[in-house]
């Protein structure tokens, strides 16, 4: 992004749910706070409260919508980061398999039609097998 630009980078640990908010995953803190409390977020398979300290080599599983979602902690940023540099402080560990699951959802939410609509008329048909060519 910028040339020349160095983070300090804390090699040590930092709160689950800043880390969560530092990296992009929820647009604010306490989304990220909220998410812990409710049980969605896990520090190798066990369920986090937002004050855990994360630590680089952790695995962190969430849901973010259909797809299951697994990171693993690089480092801990110290302040929120661009979306160029969150590769800098986590990988992301996500199976294929989950990935294909959240397409084939937004696939699905476009093919359905409303209730009582009938069925899709010829040029409703071309419309949708060229939008899926």
């Amino acid at each position: 992004m910028l040339a020349g630009v160095n983070l300090p980078v804390s090699e040590s640990v930092g709160r689950l749910d800043k880390w969560l908010w530092a990296i992009r995953i929820f647009k604010t803190r306490p989304l990220a706070t909220e998410a812990c409390r409710a049980g969605e977020i896990e520090v190798n398979a066990l369920p986090a409260k937002p004050s855990r300290d994360v630590r680089p080599g952790e695995t962190v599983t969430f849901s973010q919508g259909v797809v299951r979602r697994t990171l693993r902690v690089v480092a801990v940023p110290p302040a929120r980061v661009g979306a160029k540099l969150v590769p800098k402080f986590c990988t992301d560990l996500t199976p294929l398999a989950e990935w294909e699951k959240g397409r084939e959802e937004r696939r699905q939410h476009v093919q359905a039609r409303e209730a009582g609509s009938g069925r899709p008329t010829k040029r409703e048909r071309r419309v949708l097998d060229r939008f899926f060519e």
